[in-house]
C-alpha cells in the first residue's frame, strides 16, 4: 500500500513538474518568439509613434474631450479610463440608476458639444464596452462627431467625412465584426491635415 502510494506520488510530481515546464514555461516561450517574430508590431503593443514620440496603441483607448477631435467610446475602468491593468466594464445593468444617470450625463455632454446636431446619438457614444479599453468607435459614431468637429477646426463638413471614410475599417476577413474607426488614428490624420485644406 504504501509502495504504491509512494509510487503514485511520484507520478504527480513528475507530471506536475513536466506540464508547469511545458504549459507555463516552454509553450508560452515558443508562442512569444513566433509572435515577435511574425507580428512584431502587434506582439510589441501596436504603438504608434509620431515624430519618434509614443502617442499610443492602435488597440488602447484613451481621452478625448477637445471639441476640435472625435471622441472616443466611454471608459469604466479605474482609477482612470482606458487603464490597461484595470480592463473591465461597468457591471451594471440596464435598468441600474447609476448607469441610466451616466448615459444621461454623456447624452447631455455630447448635445451641449453640438446643440444643433439632430442626429440619433449612437450608443457607443454613451455605453462602455466590456473592457473599458475600446480604441474603435462606429461608423455612426464617427458620423455623428463629423459636423462638430469640422466646425471647431474650421474644416469643409465633407472634407472631415471623407477623411472618415478614408479611415473605415472593415470587417476581418470580411464576415468577423463590425465595420470600425479608430479614433486614435483619426484623430492623428485631422492634426496632419494642412492649413490649405481650409475653406
Amino acid at each position: 500500500m504504501l509502495k504504491e502510494f509512494g509510487t503514485q506520488l511520484r507520478l504527480s510530481v513528475v507530471f506536475t513538474v513536466l506540464f508547469t515546464v511545458l504549459t507555463g514555461l516552454a509553450y508560452p516561450g515558443l508562442v512569444t518568439a513566433v509572435g515577435g517574430v511574425l507580428f512584431h508590431h502587434q506582439a510589441t503593443g501596436s504603438f504608434i509613434t509620431v515624430d519618434g514620440k509614443c502617442v499610443g496603441s492602435e488597440l488602447i483607448g484613451q481621452v478625448f474631450d477637445q471639441p476640435k477631435y472625435f471622441w472616443s467610446r466611454p471608459s469604466a475602468t479605474s482609477p482612470n479610463a482606458y487603464n490597461a491593468a484595470s480592463s473591465s466594464g461597468s457591471n451594471l445593468g440596464p435598468t441600474n440608476p447609476v448607469l441610466l444617470d451616466a448615459v444621461r450625463d454623456r447624452v447631455t455632454a455630447l448635445q451641449s458639444a453640438d446643440p444643433h446636431n439632430n442626429l440619433p446619438i449612437p450608443m457607443d457614444l454613451v455605453t462602455t464596452s466590456a473592457s473599458g479599453l475600446d480604441p474603435h468607435i462606429s461608423p455612426e459614431a464617427a458620423q455623428y462627431q463629423a459636423a462638430r468637429v469640422a466646425r471647431a477646426r474650421g474644416l469643409n463638413p465633407t472634407l472631415v467625412e471623407n477623411l472618415v471614410q478614408s479611415h473605415l475599417e472593415g470587417r476581418l476577413w470580411g464576415f468577423l465584426g463590425e465595420p470600425r474607426v479608430n479614433v486614435l488614428k483619426l484623430n492623428l490624420a485631422l492634426d496632419n491635415l494642412s492649413h490649405d485644406a481650409k475653406p
